[in-house]
């Protein structure tokens, strides 16, 4: 898969969290990347395995701070943070509110 490919060649970091497939870029009247015209991506263009339910309090919990921060309609246990887009600010975020 592109995921795997590009995981070879570019450290983690650099890999995208998401891949949606276009047929062609939006474009402003100025002939530039139209970022607001592009779709935001779904479960699907994440990365992700076969979805397991999170099991007990503590990773129920969790799991509903992840989705709150991240956006998703569900997280499993099998899940990784920065796979479904998050990022340094938002694991940062994460900390603060299972600390509270």
């Amino acid at each position: 898969s592109l995921r795997d490919a590009l995981s070879q060649a570019l450290p983690e970091y650099m890999v995208p969290s998401a891949f949606v497939m276009l047929e062609s870029l939006p474009l402003t009247p100025n002939g530039k990347l139209d970022r607001q015209a592009l779709p935001v991506p779904d479960r699907a263009a994440l990365a992700s395995s076969d979805y397991m339910p999170p099991v007990g309090e503590i990773e129920q919990s969790l799991a509903t701070i992840w989705q709150e921060l991240l956006g998703l309609e569900r997280v499993g246990r099998q899940d990784h943070f920065f796979e479904l887009g998050g990022h340094s600010l938002l694991a940062v975020r994460l900390v603060t509110r299972v600390r509270a």
